[in-house]
């Protein structure tokens, strides 16, 4: 999110009318092909400098990871979390040899170790984990279902008495999701995590839908926090925004989500300065799968780096750590979307990245290759979504490329709550991607033996094919493809009313 949060980071995040919203990138682990290695950006702090890093177990076992914890401890470092279930520890340390060190004390233990970000923390953990649980007890439990480059300012939008401003509420109609609600307004078993900056939980048309129990605080190191108010929104909009899109309830005032019987919950990824760091993004997957989560909706990209490189150690091994919390989560019943970004890029032949690392001073500009990715938007399996106007356009921040978006929605002017009861327009992919989450999750009320992978093969069958076309201002990359498969709409425009048929 950061660029609305400090007009820099995610270059999406608090999005507005002809903005752009947090967008989200993506990690694949297979290595494409590369013309030439990435630009290196080194991470090397002086001793007495605290910094974060996932170290990845060679295998997600119980004798693996406490051999890993272990090895942190030698090495100089804190095990801040250790997520077991896939074999991965967050961990601080001062020590500026700690990567050579708990990679000497592991041994064959630890398979690889990363920073997650550029700069000193600011979250430094106070005290140890709270046990896992000696050996193999509990690690494995999960719970299973049961039965923003530059943001424009917030455009706020006057409240009228009733549902009045349903009816400017265009984006619901262009996906049918009017239609669809006459079938089901969603199932209150399905519960969607929104993994953001935090929801308002004071708001009149999201109160009804939020679910405090299972909403929690991931900004504070990457270690789950349920503290009293931890997950509510501090310094950003954006995921009051994006939770309205969802699941607004149908109360008779304000706007009508997609799925507005549907339960949310707020997993808190953005810290106050507007960064999501991968601990933060793995704890929320990771805190979805435990929870039984049907559907999260990410729209961000993890930083510091908007594309993180599998030819750069610390970069591949965060890129390790992501896809084996989104793995892991899918495994567990939840299906993942993600926005695409609003960089304007096709992301199948972008060779630069100008902006990364975000945290730095500076940024380093760099030379990027087949094996840079958006996370989470380019993990395998994750739902991706671009984002489009009023008029069925490509939206002209919204990223792009054939093969990578699996769907499109409206993401342009899009209205929905704010903090304090208010209502606002936002744009970018960050606003398409709650649309596809809130499809997700009518489709899991009406059809609750589905698994993720089927989920987003009929999300994808049921989308409405739409052929290429100019990108509204004529921006970035032309469309290619076919127009049952493009770079700018994949598979289609997603359809809510087929969603529950």
């Amino acid at each position: 999110m950061r660029s609305s949060f400090r007009q820099r980071s995610i270059r999406a995040a608090v999005c507005t009318a002809a903005a752009i919203g947090l967008l989200v990138g993506s990690a694949t682990t297979a290595t494409a092909a590369v013309a030439e290695p990435s630009t290196p950006v080194p991470v090397n702090p002086p001793d007495g400098t605290v910094m974060s890093y996932v170290v990845n177990a060679g295998k997600a076992n119980p004798g693996q990871v406490r051999k890993v914890e272990k090895a942190v401890a030698e090495a100089g470092g804190v095990v801040v979390q250790t997520w077991p279930e896939i074999g991965v520890v967050v961990a601080q340390s001062d020590r500026a040899a700690f990567r050579d060190r708990v990679k000497a004390a592991g041994k064959n233990a630890v398979e690889s170790v990363g920073a997650t970000r550029t700069v000193e923390v600011s979250d430094r953990v106070q005290g140890p984990q709270v046990p896992w649980g000696p050996g193999a007890s509990g690690w494995k439990q999960g719970g299973k279902n049961k039965r923003v480059d530059v943001d424009e300012p917030t455009t706020p939008v006057p409240a009228k008495a009733g549902d009045a401003m349903e009816a400017q509420q265009w984006d619901m109609a262009m996906i049918k999701s009017d239609q669809a609600n006459a079938v089901t307004d969603g199932s209150r078993e399905v519960l969607v995590g929104v993994l953001d900056s935090g929801i308002d939980p004071q708001h009149s048309d999201l109160a009804p839908n939020i679910d405090v129990a299972n909403s929690v605080n991931c900004t504070v190191g990457g270690r789950p926090d349920q503290s009293a108010g931890g997950w509510e929104p501090t310094t950003s909009d954006h995921g009051t925004h994006v939770a309205g899109t969802i699941a607004a309830a149908r109360n008779g005032t304000g706007i009508v989500g997609v799925a507005p019987n549907v339960r949310l919950a707020s997993v808190k990824v953005v810290n106050d300065d507007g960064f999501i760091y991968p601990e933060y993004a793995i704890c929320g997957f990771m805190w979805a799968s435990q929870r039984g989560m049907d559907v999260t909706n990410n729209s961000y990209y993890v930083d510091p780096f908007e594309f993180w490189c599998d030819d750069q150690p610390d970069q591949a091994a965060v890129r390790e750590a992501m896809a084996r919390a989104v793995n892991w989560s899918s495994s567990r019943g939840v299906v993942n979307a993600a926005a695409a970004g609003n960089s304007g890029l096709d992301l199948t032949v972008n060779t630069r990245d100008e902006g990364s690392p975000n945290d730095a001073p500076a940024p380093t500009p760099r030379t990027i290759n087949q094996g840079c990715k958006d996370i989470p938007a380019q993990i395998p399996g994750v739902v991706t979504v671009s984002s489009v106007t009023q008029t069925g356009q490509l939206s002209y921040f919204s990223n792009r490329g054939l093969g990578e978006i699996d769907v499109a929605a409206p993401g342009s002017r899009i209205l929905s709550t704010l903090p304090g009861g208010g209502y606002g327009l936002k744009s970018g992919t960050s606003m398409a991607t709650p649309h596809v989450a809130g499809v997700l999750a009518l489709m899991k009320s009406a059809h609750p033996n589905l698994t993720p992978a089927q989920l987003t093969a009929k999300l994808k069958a049921d989308a409405t094919p739409t052929p290429c076309s100019a990108p509204e201002r004529g921006a970035g990359p032309a469309c290619v493809g076919t127009t049952a498969q493009n770079s700018y709409f994949g598979s289609g425009l997603v359809n809510a009313l087929k969603a529950v048929q």
